[in-house]
This record gives C-alpha cells, sequence and structure tokens, in this order.
C-alpha cells in the first residue's frame, strides 16, 4: 500500500522549552519511507537521536514561545498479512534479551493485575489462539470515546470504564498479552480509515521469534499502518513530550492511499 502522510502541528509555549518529537515514519523492511520533509519553526534548534529500542527516529527541539512544524512522507508499507491465530507462541528459552521488557508491566500496563482474568478467562488458549482471542475481547468490549481518558489513564482505568481512544485499546491489549506470558509493546503509528484522524496507536506481540501487528480498534489493516516508533507503552512513544508547558493551536493529520 501506497500511502502519503501530512502532520501539521501548532503550539504556544509561556517561554522557551525542550520538546522531544517522534512523528517521522521509519524504514525497514515492511515499510519504506520517501520524498520526507520536516519543516520547523525557525528559531528551533534540533538534534536527531534513535527511537526507543533503537526504531525510528526522534529530535530534542529547543524551541521559542511558538512551535510550529509540518512533516510530508510517502510510506510504501510491504507488510504481508499474517494469520496471528496460527502462529505458536515463542518458548521462554528462546526469548532475547531486548524483549523480555516488553513481558513486564510498565507505566501504564500493569499486567500483573490481569493474571487472574487472563487465567480464568482464557486459561485454554496459547501463542496466536491467545492472542487472537484477547484482540477480540478488547475490541468487541471497549467503546471508543473521546472523553473516556486523559493522558494519566491506565491500562487497569480502560478496563475498569470499558472505554478510551486508541492509546487505551492497545494498554488494555498489551497488558492482557503480557499476563497471558507474549510479549507485547505499544507502537505509534498512521494509518487511513482512522476516525477521527489523527496520531494512531497499536500493538506488536512477539511471536514465533519476531513482532506481529494488530489493531485493537479495528479501524487499520495491519497492511496499511505506516509505523513510527514503539515502546513500553505510551510513555516511550508519544508522539511529542514538553518539558515545559505549552497550548495546542492546532494540530492536524492526513492520511491517504495513493494506490494499492
Amino acid at each position: 500500500m501506497h500511502l502519503s502522510i501530512k502532520t501539521h502541528l501548532l503550539y504556544a509555549a509561556s517561554q522557551p522549552c525542550d520538546l522531544l518529537l517522534q512523528i517521522e515514519t521509519l524504514s525497514d523492511d515492511e515499510q519504506t519511507t520517501r520524498g520526507a520533509q520536516l519543516v520547523l519553526s525557525d528559531d528551533a534548534v534540533q538534534h536527531e537521536i534513535t527511537g526507543e529500542d533503537g526504531i525510528g527516529t526522534r529530535r530534542w527541539i529547543k524551541t521559542g514561545p511558538m512551535f510550529a512544524c509540518r512533516y510530508e512522507t510517502q510510506v510504501d508499507v510491504t507488510r504481508p498479512t499474517v494469520d496471528i491465530e496460527a502462529l505458536n507462541e515463542t518458548p521462554r528459552l528462546q526469548t532475547p534479551s531486548d524483549v523480555i521488557p516488553f513481558l513486564m508491566p510498565s507505566r501504564y500496563c500493569h499486567s500483573d493485575l490481569f493474571l487472574d482474568f487472563v487465567a480464568g478467562q482464557f486459561g485454554g488458549l496459547t501463542g496466536g489462539a491467545l492472542i487472537s482471542a484477547l484482540n477480540t475481547w478488547v475490541n468487541t468490549n471497549l467503546t471508543y470515546d473521546n472523553a473516556a481518558s486523559f493522558v494519566g489513564t491506565t491500562a487497569t482505568d480502560s478496563f475498569a470504564s470499558l472505554a478510551g481512544v486508541c492509546r487505551d485499546f492497545a494498554h488494555v491489549l498489551i497488558s492482557l498479552a503480557r499476563a497471558g506470558g507474549i510479549p507485547a509493546r505499544f507502537v505509534s503509528a498512521y494509518a487511513p480509515d482512522v476516525r477521527p484522524q489523527d496520531f494512531h496507536a497499536v500493538v506488536e506481540v512477539y511471536l514465533e521469534g519476531a513482532w506481529h501487528i494488530l489493531d485493537p480498534t479495528g479501524m487499520a489493516q495491519t497492511s496499511e499502518i505506516a509505523r513510527i516508533g514503539v515502546g513500553r507503552d505510551a510513555a516511550d512513544a508519544s508522539f511529542m513530550t514538553s518539558y515545559g508547558w505549552m497550548e495546542l493551536r492546532e494540530q492536524s493529520v492526513e492520511v491517504t492511499r495513493l494506490s494499492a
């Protein structure tokens, strides 16, 4: 799938501050970024670094009282469609050291609190069959509601309210997967058909020695998801983290299909 991505950000700050920005799509064996253009405020000073787990690109930015950013690119997504349900669990003894953190509880994903629920409701399932069942449960039981969560909402909160946005759907699925003994991580991304159109959050799970992507909201097809970065949860992969108070003035994300 060939995608066009256009992003515009405009924020005001009470005083000059530092930002950690991560909005650029990455290039790997499943997607290729072409013709990327990132235009920042004239007074912005930037320093490029790698994303969490060495995936993607982040930028430290020192900005004045106004921060403006435009990002445009095209992405060729060549990710094959995989039948998650048919995949086997990776044996514990074969789990690499860099995957182990994604088995553990994290800031927004208190997976240890879901052990009894997963064991009680899905105890007969393993591997991809378990992930498929958990994904279906999240998609079926959670209601997409922009007013149901805020920046501090955890997977435990979303599980209790059964409502949230894509970030919350992802956190709940990650927590359930980890409680079932399967490594899972948060993925920031772009995708068409996301409503309202915005930065999107999906999940990757580690099965048969590789990461596999899925969207618990059901809005995005795996073959049309353009990844930005990954992390244990949203704390690691936020599109922007400010070290100083900032006020949103304008923000838009436009993702369109150019060809199949």
